[in-house]
């Protein structure tokens, strides 16, 4: 447990509203300060973080003057407007203090389900870290139904901590951890310290309500757990006002309950790309390309390309294969068919001169690319 902080350079921290809002009292400026301070230490560590926020209807409702949360939909996306605009100015302000840069980012379950949307939001949010900027991240429940009605912070925590391919997801909650029972309701509840990922005896043990304010409850921290140990994070569930919480547990300290990924980050990526994506299309390289994937693990640009296969979008898996027909790697593609049919054989540098744009100088990148095993002899 102490290692999943401890060598974690990219980190996704999810904040629930109970906390944000000091339980519906309105957003809890010293909580969020104190979060931001520790955020500010960790990047001086040369950290990258995340940040997810929950919040906004719950602020939304207190600037409204509601003591409850609404039930039409139209006054829940209400809520979520107003109580935005609150939620962001304090932690620009409270990241400013400490010589941070901050953006807003509202993402939908929508966003990262398309391919296409998904490659743009994880090129938005890796330009944010290489920039050195923190992202605040919360669900856009202004606009889409469905988030409000089924949407959990902790369900996009887990999905932006694959979409970055974070190290870790630390959920800071208003409890201590994880039981094996409600420690509300059950003395004899037995904290767990530590355990893998997925176990289905950890769905088993969570339950109950959430808070009044918030949606969640602990299945939802569980399943975000599993959910985020499928591309290699682990996540740590803590109490989110434990003193120094996040630099205790970044320095190795046994606090919360560790749900710890069996599957290393590269091999689950790897095994993501492999079983779970159907392919849409193939390219033919030359042997030059072919040597450099083989050999040197580069990326696949435009100019080692010889023949376009099929009808592929941007975000689609595609296969590449060698002059022999055979399949040498597949990955997600930055461009589609059509336009790779317009940039093959070019270098990176006549993209723009082809196309008018660039999205990326790779046809795909080594990062979502996965060689095949090669064949003996």
């Amino acid at each position: 447990m102490a290692d999943v902080l401890r060598q974690a350079r990219r980190i996704v921290v999810k904040v629930g509203s109970s906390l944000v809002t000091n339980e519906g009292r309105g957003i809890d400026a010293e909580a969020i300060g104190n979060w931001c301070r520790q955020l500010a230490a960790l990047a001086a560590q040369g950290r990258e973080l995340v940040m997810v926020s929950s919040g906004a209807i719950a602020e939304g409702m207190l600037r409204l003057g509601w003591s409850t949360r609404p039930k039409e939909l139209h006054e829940q996306q209400a809520a979520a407007a107003v109580g935005q605009m609150g939620l962001v100015q304090m932690y620009e302000t409270k990241l400013r203090e400490h010589g941070l840069r901050s953006a807003q980012v509202l993402l939908t379950h929508a966003d990262l389900a398309d391919r296409e949307r998904y490659l743009n939001a994880r090129s938005t949010l890796l330009t944010l870290l290489a920039l050195r900027v923190i992202p605040v991240i919360n669900e856009n429940d202004t606009v889409v139904n469905e988030e409000i009605k089924f949407g959990d912070n902790d369900t996009l925590g887990a999905l932006v901590a694959n979409l970055v391919e974070a190290d870790a997801l630390v959920i800071l909650t208003d409890q201590r951890g994880l039981y094996s029972a409600d420690p509300r309701k059950d003395a004899q509840a037995r904290f767990i310290d530590e355990a893998a990922a997925g176990d289905p005896a950890l769905e088993l043990m969570a339950g109950g309500a959430g808070s009044s304010i918030g949606r969640g409850g602990m299945i939802t921290k569980v399943l975000a757990a599993k959910r985020a140990a499928g591309s290699g994070a682990s996540t740590v569930i803590a109490w989110g006002r434990e003193s120094d919480v996040l630099l205790r547990l970044a320095a190795g300290e046994r606090i919360g309950s560790a749900l710890v990924a069996a599957t290393p980050k590269l091999a689950a990526r790897k095994q993501w790309m492999v079983d779970h994506l159907q392919l849409r299309g193939a390219v033919v390289v030359d042997d030059g390309a072919v040597q450099k994937l083989r050999e040197a693990g580069k990326s696949l640009l435009p100019i080692g390309i010889v023949e376009v296969q099929g009808d592929f979008q941007r975000g689609d898996v595609i296969a590449v294969r060698g002059g022999n027909g055979k399949e040498l790697a597949r990955g997600l593609a930055n461009y589609s068919s059509a336009e790779t049919r317009l940039i093959a054989r070019k270098p990176s540098a006549q993209i723009e001169a082809a196309l008018g744009y660039v999205n990326e100088p790779e046809l795909i990148h080594r990062t979502n690319l996965v060689l095949s095993p090669a064949e003996p002899g």
